[in-house]
């Protein structure tokens, strides 16, 4: 049996030393660059004055681009061939840092370094890495990532941009062949940008021939010469003021006729030789576009960081303001109650504090994932492409959780700060405008759901560059019910910490092994289910449409499995960090967030749980009292949870989080005494 509850202990108790065991969990293996980081005196001044317009802010943006260049930002991902120190761990942990700065530039850098600069370094050959990245990484050559297209966001393996091959010059000739082509959204296009990798249909022929489509491949395309006027043939529009991240020049490029050498075909993938003949290593064309985007995952796994830093930031305002505020007389005494002791307000973010834990701590899994399989992938050695399919499922699905966590927290920090939370200097708003579009950039949240439950299939992953959206209704539906993916790291956990639980429902629900189990269980049912729905559209008789709205109708399904396995993930991460805290009063500690977010996790569901027997109502009503302990057992630890986050003071930058509301309560509880005195 697991071991019996125990509060945490008061925070007189919580010395110095547990609350830095904490923070070293969060910050995972690159902890020593967090801190070094951290310790940077000018890192306060990267932020922008809210209220400024477009343009200021833009130039601002630049201004402090050029300054991280200046200082070495840059170069923590990028190959010690040219400069780079080799650490692409350290290149996510330090984009992620900056959302406790300013998020149009943590935006503008994760374009130029990220996925401009990422580019050349996934899909590039070395030569093209020797010529190009040491001008990525100290800026003197910015870049664009044009991938979107107005017509084409979710759906990359569609985009009209073309790249023919003309043997008679040796060029590729670039075209946008219609106006939902436009290359559209593109960070560092409507005014700093000088070169784009455009991704393209790559169409190649020797003299002579027809011109055969080799599918999509990434071409660089300069867009504006040293002085910045726009090249011919390129054409610039901007997209105007946005929601947020207006610090970042987005704007659609459209291209006609542009000609650019042979060798501006990043080639790694795919190469054309002079006469025209295509050749690749991987010859099925949708195994090689999805190898291609495989290689560009850090980019979604970036986003899913910096989601989670805001979050952070976000909680750490909140909670601060909400242990200063007070509201209410408190009966029997002369002051009024702080807000932090309603079970109401502690219901709005402590559970939610605990999320962010539980996705900070599967972030840190997910990098420590991406830095091994691509370090080994740079150093020469073979990956496997079934450890590299789990990397692209877990990154897609960790975003998808983190963005819409981002939002919820953010908008609910908000709430919960009443209409000082509406004042621009007190960040939550410049927040919740610049980190809503995350939800759909980097993968629409809902397509990446879908993904992941694809994958989930049992020997999908192995077929996955093969099939056609037909293939694949019929592959899914096709497999035996038993046939569902493993899920052995939760299942192993759940065994290993399983007991005889035998006390009442108060205490199992405290029980890690009660709460793996019951996720285990909720995600196996899921999928036994879906391949059930899915199983009337396999066979040869079937047609394309009735396939496709089998598969239709299933996507409620589809997507609900999806959650329930990330939600598996989560957790077992969370369980991970505990068994492996060697701090007795931080593991406590984080054992009892675990539990919350656990609770919280199968309370959000207990109609599924409910419904298909896997607890009964006094199980449930006990679930919903225990998170409601939790609260009260927790909120005397509030300052001590978010200053484990590690944000440095002067990185907070809101009044209300930082003194000014506690000095209008105490002079506001001066006054009341005055007056009754």
């Amino acid at each position: 049996m697991a071991a019996p509850f125990s509060a945490p202990p008061s925070p007189s108790d919580v010395s110095p030393a547990a609350v830095d065991a904490v923070r070293r969990s969060l910050d995972g293996r690159w902890s020593w660059l967090r801190d070094e980081i951290r310790a940077r005196e000018d890192f306060a001044e990267l932020h922008v004055e809210p209220g400024i317009d477009a343009e200021t802010h833009r130039a601002r943006v630049w201004e402090m681009l050029g300054q991280l260049a200046a200082d070495g930002h840059a170069v923590h991902g990028f190959p010690t061939a040219v400069g780079g120190r080799g650490d692409i761990g350290g290149s996510v942990v330090s984009f992620e840092m900056l959302a406790f700065a300013d998020l149009s530039l943590q935006v503008k850098s994760g374009v130029q370094w990220g996925l401009f600069g990422g580019a050349i370094q996934a899909l590039g050959n070395p030569e093209q890495q020797a010529r190009y990245l040491p001008a990525v990484m100290d800026l003197s050559l910015p870049g664009c990532f044009g991938m979107t297209e107005t017509g084409h966001g979710s759906d990359v393996q569609s985009v009209h941009t073309t790249a023919t091959y003309d043997p008679a010059t040796q060029e590729f000739v670039v075209d946008t062949p219609t106006e939902s082509a436009r290359k559209d959204y593109i960070g560092n296009a409507a005014r700093d940008g000088r070169m784009a990798a455009v991704f393209v249909q790559l169409w190649s022929a020797r003299e002579g021939e027809v011109p055969t489509r080799h599918g999509v491949h990434a071409v660089l395309v300069p867009l504006r010469d040293e002085q910045g006027n726009v090249l011919p043939g390129v054409e610039i529009t901007d997209d105007g003021h946005k929601e947020g991240l207006n610090g970042v020049d987005n704007g659609r490029l459209a291209f006609h006729g542009v000609r650019v050498p042979r060798e501006n075909l990043l080639d790694r993938y795919g190469t054309v030789a002079p006469d025209g003949t295509y050749s690749s290593s991987i010859e099925s064309e949708n195994r090689r576009f999805f190898t291609m985007l495989g290689a560009l995952v850090r980019g979604r796994i970036s986003v899913s960081g910096s989601a989670v830093g805001a979050a952070q930031l976000a909680l750490t305002i909140a909670l601060r303001y909400a242990e200063a505020r007070r509201q209410f007389a408190a009966p029997g005494g002369d002051g009024e109650i702080v807000i932090l002791d309603y079970l109401a307000h502690q219901r709005k973010l402590l559970p939610l504090l605990a999320r962010t834990y539980a996705l900070r701590l599967a972030q840190n899994e997910l990098v420590e994932m991406l830095h091994d399989i691509q370090t080994e992938r740079e150093a020469g050695g073979s990956v496997d492409e079934k450890r590299q399919r789990e990397l692209e499922s877990r990154a897609a699905g960790i975003k998808a959780l983190s963005t819409w966590n981002a939002t919820e927290v953010i908008q609910v920090c908000r709430e919960a700060c009443g209409g000082q939370g509406y004042l621009s200097e007190n960040r939550l708003g410049t927040l919740r405008a610049d980190t809503d579009v995350f939800t759909t950039f980097e993968g629409d949240n809902t397509v990446l759901l879908q993904l992941v439950a694809k994958g989930l299939i049992s020997g999908y992953a192995d077929d996955f560059g093969h099939l056609d959206t037909l293939g694949t209704i019929r592959f899914v539906a096709d497999q035996v019910l038993d046939t569902v993916a493993e899920r052995t790291s939760l299942h192993q956990l759940a065994e290993r910490l399983r007991g005889a639980a035998t006390g009442g429902d108060d205490e199992e629900v405290l029980d890690a092994s009660w709460q793996i189990k019951l996720l285990d269980d909720r995600e196996e049912h899921i999928l036994d289910g879906l391949v059930r729905r899915l199983r009337p559209a396999r066979g040869k008789g079937v047609t394309p449409d009735r396939a496709f709205a089998i598969f239709n109708r299933a996507q409620d399904h589809l997507l609900h499995a999806a959650r329930s396995h990330l939600d598996g993930l989560v957790l077992d991460a969370f369980n991970r960090a505990c068994e492996a805290q060697a701090d007795p009063t931080a593991r406590q500690l984080m054992r009892s967030v675990c539990d919350l977010y656990a609770l919280s996790v199968v309370e959000q569901d207990k109609g599924w749980f409910l419904e298909h027997g896997r607890i009964s109502a006094a199980r449930s009503k006990a679930v919903t009292a225990e998170i409601n302990k939790l609260c009260h057992t927790l909120r005397p630890h509030a300052r001590t949870l978010i200053d484990a986050f590690g944000i440095p003071e002067s990185w907070i930058d809101a009044p209300i989080a930082t003194g000014a509301e506690t000095r209008r309560q105490d002079e506001a509880i001066a006054h009341t005494a005055t007056l009754r005195g």
